[in-house]
């Protein structure tokens, strides 16, 4: 006989979890205690939010479900935010959250919701066990929908009585091995229209991506001789260097990378939805009338034809069709060279930095970035313009080199990097935030030095939500209204919490202040002071203002 706590974490252990992230609450004490001798370590957050950040980014990571567990009430709505960037990202996660006693249902009682109508818009599934014979079966489907299909999360309610109590019941294996599931009758329906197009441009971007699906990508390009462009915030689906990788379609794409898209005659889908950021809200290429050949490559067969009418689907993982690309050699196809080598040379003169006013100038720093770092390095990030100078100036590594939400959420970064460094101690990490971002999840700076994490995050400061700013400057000009922040000493606040702290006000002072940080051997914080006129890379804030005149 286990109580449900125990039976639960032993399928946690089951189904290979190693880690789960958490903020404690009365309504899970058994599993918490559940927890105590699996051998599964628990990384306990200082808000839902972060710990279910970080068990989305742990997931992106190593395409299994990240865990999170959270209390009821304040602890699940707080939590919601890293479900919704689990579903827009397309991540594998299982949301496990503390509920109320079943005989106390619908009596509003202390923190009570209803988990399945709250969960329902946002998850792939959102269940609560009933039953503590039960446990395993639900674990199971949970790990089963998570990772099927097209990757999402999944929540199950936990009623506090239904996990004390106790139960003897036999465990459910882990999911049994899928065995790569792409046939050469299919690659060869891909490579036929692939191989007459004459503008052809293979675009990659969904989840569950592995190092060698990033080499493969890179051989498979290099030996048909073809330009490869990422969807937005998947810079490391291809090493950012090599000399097929195009660009990112995106938020801040490079004006060409757009036009060479709506030019392109047939589009080899890899992974991605293809959805508005990446088409510049359906402008660049119409539903209605592509105008181009679509073959699309997915997990789910319910996303394709969903916008885009493909003329070939094939239903599978990305990595799976990559990896057998990568083996075929190329038949007879017409010249792509000259539209390959512009593509490389239009994303070269994109990243070549324009100057932005100011001491501290963003181009530069990242610019140094991008030689200091080691070639396993992963670079995260959250949401807002110090973002825009990031994807467009960093060479990213290939697989796992960049981790950022592709749902714009703001406050990513810093725990995405702590779920890093806790999966890769070996790599570097470096988490970007802008002033806002950063303290939406700052004090995520305390679960970093307690784990003792060395870990660098450089907070873009310009004292302002930058992004809106930069809306309400366009929208409504000379009527600012909410985008200024009063913003507090980052350095001394990371020395507060047991870190390093760096000031950066000039450009030239960076690498050295980099070199400290690196060094310090706990969480640092670089503080970049940016000047308020840059709005964002090539446009500064009082050019804006002149242009209206």
């Amino acid at each position: 006989m286990r109580h449900g706590g125990q039976i639960l974490t032993d399928q946690l252990a089951i189904q290979g979890v190693r880690r789960v992230f958490s903020v404690p609450g009365e309504s899970f004490l058994a599993a918490l205690d559940g927890l105590h001798d699996s051998g599964i370590a628990n990384v306990v957050c200082r808000q839902e939010g972060g710990a279910a950040m970080m068990a989305e980014a742990t997931a992106k990571l190593t395409g299994l479900p990240g865990v999170a567990f959270v209390t009821r009430g304040p602890g699940a709505t707080n939590a919601s935010a890293g479900i919704h960037i689990a579903r827009q990202d397309s991540t594998p996660m299982i949301l496990f959250v503390g509920q109320i006693e079943r005989g106390h249902r619908d009596r509003e009682a202390f923190q009570e919701v209803d988990y399945r109508a709250f969960f329902s818009p946002l998850a792939k599934w959102a269940a609560e066990i009933d039953q503590t014979e039960r446990i395993p079966e639900y674990v199971s489907r949970a790990f089963h929908v998570a990772t099927s299909g097209r990757p999402g999360p999944v929540v199950l309610a936990l009623p506090e009585d239904m996990l004390s109590a106790r139960a003897e019941v036999p465990d459910i294996p882990a999911p049994a091995p899928r065995p790569p599931a792409v046939c050469s009758e299919q690659i060869d329906a891909l490579l036929a229209p692939l191989c007459k197009a004459r503008r052809p441009l293979v675009v990659a971007g969904g989840s569950v991506w592995s190092v060698e699906a990033a080499r493969d990508l890179g051989r498979f390009a290099a030996s048909f001789d073809l330009p490869v462009a990422v969807t937005f915030r998947r810079h490391d689906r291809i090493d950012n260097r090599h000399s097929h990788y195009a660009g990112m379609l995106g938020v801040g794409m490079n004006p060409k990378l757009a036009q060479r898209l709506r030019e392109a005659d047939c589009l080899l889908i890899l992974g991605a939805r293809l959805g508005d950021t990446a088409t510049n809200g359906y402008t660049l290429i119409d539903p209605g009338a592509p105008g181009k050949t679509i073959l699309h490559v997915h997990p789910d067969p319910d996303e394709q034809g969903r916008v885009w009418r493909p003329d070939v689907t094939v239903t599978a993982p990305a990595v799976d069709v990559i990896r057998a690309l990568a083996r075929r050699d190329p038949p007879a196809h017409p010249d792509w060279a000259g539209w390959s080598r512009s593509a490389r040379a239009d994303q070269e003169a994109w990243m070549r930095p324009l100057e932005s006013p100011g001491a501290v100038k963003l181009e530069e720093v990242i610019a140094t970035l991008s030689e200091l770092l080691p070639e396993d390095a992963i670079v995260t990030n959250g949401a807002g313009n110090y973002a825009a100078w990031l994807h467009r100036y960093l060479h990213a590594r290939g697989f796992p080199g960049h981790l950022a939400p592709t749902s714009g959420s703001m406050g990513y970064g810093l725990p995405a990097a702590i779920a890093a460094k806790l999966e890769c101690r070996q790599r570097e990490v470096v988490a970007f935030a802008g002033d806002g971002c950063f303290q939406m999840t700052l004090n995520e700076l305390s679960t970093a030095v307690e784990h003792r994490l060395g870990l660098t995050v450089i907070v873009c400061n310009n004292g302002r939500y930058g992004t809106i700013r930069m809306h309400q400057e366009r929208s409504y000009p000379g009527r600012v209204s909410g985008t200024d922040l009063h913003n507090p000493d980052f350095a001394a606040l990371a020395r507060a919490y047991g870190g390093h702290g760096e000031r950066v006000e000039r450009t030239e002072d960076f690498p050295a202040a980099f070199a400290r940080a690196r060094a310090a051997g706990v969480p640092a914080v670089i503080e970049l002071v940016l000047d308020p006129d840059a709005l964002a890379p090539g446009q500064s804030l009082s050019e804006m203002r002149a242009a209206r005149g």
